[in-house]
């Protein structure tokens, strides 16, 4: 029997549910049972083959007869009841066209392309009829549109004129207001006349009396005159009277200076060096405390915070090497950053005199250290036994009361207990800006 074939396209509702039943069968195949085209979907599921491999999955229907069979064996397999019928060549009444007309087209019994063909007619025509609703409706729609817009258009015109008979009204009430503006006006410059009048009659009245006041202050500027000069003459008077009095004044001045003068020669007193006020302790004005350096109103991160710190009298700088060096350079050798640190700070003792202690922790050295330290900088590691921490806090509690110690860390417990020892604990990252710029 020659195989039938389909003289024009597939229609487009049959060719949607043919796809839609490959895509529904696709995964039961494996790879190998799968055309090389279609193999690079079988992971997908079927929404996804359908929307991105229905064109391929329709040709290889068509032209791979071997998976067209693998696909009906499947249909065959879950719809054993339809396959049947088509196969008998008797339909369900009830099935749904488009459904036979896909099962149709993958079982191909005999006079499936009348079944497709009639599919295609069937939802030729039931697309002809939901159109034909459709337009109805649409129809009725615009219908009510009209019926509502020539309502619309009754109410518009109806309030427009609403509108231009309250505008007459309007207009003939503005009429009369305007009437009666005019005169108003015309009364009002009637009163601008007459106030205008009085005007000219009272500048008349303040000319008058300006010209009499300053006759009178004229008068009264003579008399202050002679005020003055009497009051002048009995100054000179005073003058010469106190002028005696400050003579004789002077002269006994004179006599105790010399005499007390001569006291001193006589007693050999030495000059006085200093004042009672002196002996208080205060701080002077312009000099500078760690605490009235951490009120000014510089950030925790400005290098210049620590500048002003070093330039107090005698400050000593306590520097946790290993803290420093990890936060700054931690890829670098042990060494690397213990000689990049200490050249840091020799520069940096160099440009601000201040005296500096380096400290290393001696726990994680295998064999002691061969290092000359820089000019400037003292450098110390801690006994076995006895960390770096421990020795920055020797070191603080070493120093007197009341001496500027700076110790640079970023270990919490080392800040907070050198805070208390009365030393101004700074970050290492504010140090490490600080020597960026030496």
């Amino acid at each position: 029997m020659v195989d039938e074939v389909l003289d024009q396209p597939l229609p487009e509702g049959v060719r949607h549910r043919v796809v839609a039943l490959t895509a529904e069968w696709f995964g039961a195949l494996t790879v190998a049972e799968l055309p090389p085209p279609l193999r690079q979907y079988a992971r997908f599921t079927p929404t996804r083959r359908a929307k991105f491999a229905g064109n391929a999955m329709a040709a290889a229907l068509e032209g791979d007869p071997v998976f067209r069979q693998r696909i009906a064996g499947k249909l065959r397999e879950a719809q054993p009841e339809l396959a049947e019928a088509l196969e008998q060549g008797t339909p369900p009444a009830a099935a749904d066209p488009l459904d036979v007309a896909a099962a149709a087209y993958v079982l191909r019994p005999e006079g499936w392309i009348k079944l497709v063909a009639a599919a295609g007619e069937e939802a030729q025509r039931a697309r002809a009829e939901r159109a034909g609703e459709e337009a109805e409706r649409e129809l009725a729609r615009l219908r009510e549109e009209l019926a509502q817009a020539r309502g619309e258009a009754r109410a518009e015109a109806d309030r427009v004129r609403a509108d231009l008979e309250a505008a007459r009204k309007e207009n003939e009430s503005l009429q009369r207001r305007l009437r009666s503006a005019l005169s108003d006006v015309k009364r009002g410059e009637a009163a601008v006349r007459k106030v205008e009048a009085v005007l000219a009659e009272a500048r008349e009245r303040a000319a008058a009396e300006k010209a009499g006041a300053d006759s009178e202050l004229r008068r009264l500027k003579a008399r202050v005159a002679e005020v003055e000069a009497a009051l002048e003459a009995g100054r000179r008077s005073v003058r010469e009277g106190r002028s005696v009095e400050d003579m004789r004044l002077r002269l006994l001045l004179d006599t105790v200076l010399d005499a007390a003068q001569g006291l001193r020669r006589e007693l050999a007193l030495p000059p006085a060096a200093g004042r009672p006020a002196d002996t208080v302790d205060a701080v002077a004005p312009g000099r500078m405390t760690p605490k009235d350096i951490a009120t000014r109103a510089l950030s925790e991160t400005d290098p210049a915070l620590l500048d002003q710190l070093l330039a107090l009298p005698q400050a000593h700088m306590v520097v946790d090497g290993y803290n420093v060096t990890k936060t700054g350079y931690p890829t670098m050798p042990l060494e690397k950053q213990r000689l990049r640190l200490l050249g840091g700070l020799a520069v940096l003792a160099a440009q601000t005199g201040a005296e500096m202690t380096c400290v290393f922790d001696g726990a994680e050295l295998a064999a002691p250290v061969l290092l000359a330290p820089p000019r400037g900088v003292r450098v110390l590691f801690s006994k076995p036994g006895v960390t770096a921490d421990e020795l920055i806090r020797q070191l603080v509690r070493a120093e007197p009361s009341g001496r500027p110690v700076v110790v640079v860390s970023s270990d919490r417990e080392v800040a907070d207990g050198v805070a208390k020892a009365g030393a101004r604990p700074v970050a290492s990252a504010l140090l490490l800006k600080r020597l960026a710029r030496t």
